[in-house]
């Protein structure tokens, strides 16, 4: 009975001793300057001129300020954007938006991306063709009273430039809406490229058809 029941304990201590979580030794470590992190001093005061902590009793020198590296960009600003949106009723940085350019070329596979951004975007009020005539104006028919902007066709936007259609899509124009946050900046870029192609493309038929007839007369 006794031989039982010192099995029965020590099969019990050891049963608890292997289901317990606490764990004192983390075990060997493959790489262990990649396991644990480094401690920042966060609150450490720094020497603005040096970047290192004036804390005398770290042993090495540490600069933590939470901030990004001078010269390093975050994801999505690779292609930054000068102009912040203006003040209501102010109109001088739509204005300069003017002199900025689209950084983008696309080929023929991201052209068809691009028009897969503009349909989804923007055809719903500027329509498939860009003529203004999307779903929500339908020929006046549609919840718009308004037609919205002719893309192809109004030499009003044909020529307006890249940079103020950006500044447009990201902060948005009169009735229009701010895109940013359905747009990344690049997917804005492609979408002004895909538009800017098409009234190229417009624009040299006109003038072509206009040769044409004065050849004829």
């Amino acid at each position: 009975m006794k031989i039982r029941l010192i099995i029965f304990c020590i099969s019990a201590g050891l049963i608890i001793a292997g289901c317990s979580d606490v764990r004192r030794d983390p075990g060997r470590v493959y790489m262990p300057d990649m396991g644990p992190s480094r401690a920042y001093e966060t609150y450490a005061a720094l020497d603005s001129d040096t970047f290192t902590s004036d804390v005398k009793d770290l042993g090495h020198k540490i600069f933590y300020n939470h901030m990004p590296v001078a010269g390093t960009i975050a994801r999505e600003e690779e292609m930054p954007f000068p102009f912040a949106k203006d003040a209501v009723g102010d109109t001088t940085n739509y204005v300069a938006s003017k002199q900025v350019t689209n950084p983008l070329t696309l080929d023929s596979v991201q052209m068809k991306e691009a028009e897969r951004l503009y349909l989804i975007n923007c055809g719903i009020c500027h329509g498939p063709k860009l003529d203004g005539n999307g779903p929500l104006y339908k020929d006046g028919n549609g919840p718009f009273a308004a037609k919205p902007a002719t893309l192809v066709g109004d030499a009003k936007y044909e020529a307006m430039p890249e940079g103020q259609m950006f500044y447009s899509v990201t902060y948005g124009k009169n009735l229009m809406g701010s895109y940013a946050s359905q747009l990344t900046r690049t997917q804005r870029w492609e979408v002004i490229a895909y538009i800017k192609s098409k009234q190229a493309a417009d624009i040299a038929s006109k003038t072509a058809a206009a040769g044409s007839s004065s050849t004829a007369k």
